[in-house]
């Protein structure tokens, strides 16, 4: 991909570079290298930018979901071909590779996903904090008047029928505010929330209301 990072002084890919590279190749064999888990969590990326680019796509990967859930092949290689084929688009046409704005479309359920893996001493996997995210900011976007009950009910389906978790009860709620006000998508004390519009239409709002912020983490924490 593009940044090339290592972890250091508890942030996630802190020290390193961005490089775009000049290909990238996608050799569909080295999933058969994986664990079921592994493999579910790659799913979470492909809902997360169908969420917020292609509502379409968000309606394939329902209509594959079980097949998905069974790996079988034709079904995963049509999930990979266009996840990629969204990433491309987004980076070369309306991305910000070099991270220099304060949020992007892709950190669409990222609101404090590694935090969360830390928390819990990464016993979650990335994809799995980032599917508790992308409930969380579901459900903000439902609370400010963006998006309609039944397509956060939807993204949670979806997800839960990969296996993947909507929740993490028990996780240190104050712990998981402090790594939002960090991060590097707040700003002068705003985080800066990537919601959704509608499936496959994400916005940037940096004027969510604290209670409803606190009524998002008390719906998955």
């Amino acid at each position: 991909g593009v940044k090339n990072g290592i972890n250091a002084f508890g942030k996630k890919n802190f020290i390193g570079t961005f490089a775009p590279p000049f290909a990238v190749i996608n050799d569909f064999q080295i999933l058969a290298t994986l664990e079921p888990r592994d493999k579910r969590n790659g799913f979470v990326e492909a809902v997360k930018v169908a969420c917020i680019r292609d509502a379409e796509f968000f309606n394939q990967i329902e209509t594959d979901a079980d097949a998905l859930r069974l790996f079988e092949p034709a079904a995963v290689q049509r999930l990979i071909h266009r996840c990629a084929e969204l990433h491309l688009n987004h980076i070369a046409t309306g991305g910000d590779p070099f991270e220099m704005g304060s949020a992007r479309p892709l950190d669409f359920g990222h609101w404090a996903a590694h935090k969360l893996e830390q928390i819990s001493e990464y016993r979650i996997r990335h994809g799995e904090a980032v599917a508790i995210g992308m409930s969380a900011a579901a459900r903000i976007s439902r609370d400010v008047g963006l998006l309609d009950a039944a397509t956060v009910e939807r993204q949670d389906r979806l997800l839960e029928r990969f296996g993947l978790p909507t929740r993490f009860p028990g996780a240190d709620r104050e712990a998981v505010r402090r790594a939002m006000l960090t991060d590097k998508k707040t700003t002068e004390g705003s985080v800066r929330w990537v919601l959704l519009e509608g499936a496959g239409r994400a916005v940037v709002r940096g004027d969510v209301p604290a209670d409803v912020v606190d009524a998002a983490l008390d719906a998955v924490l």
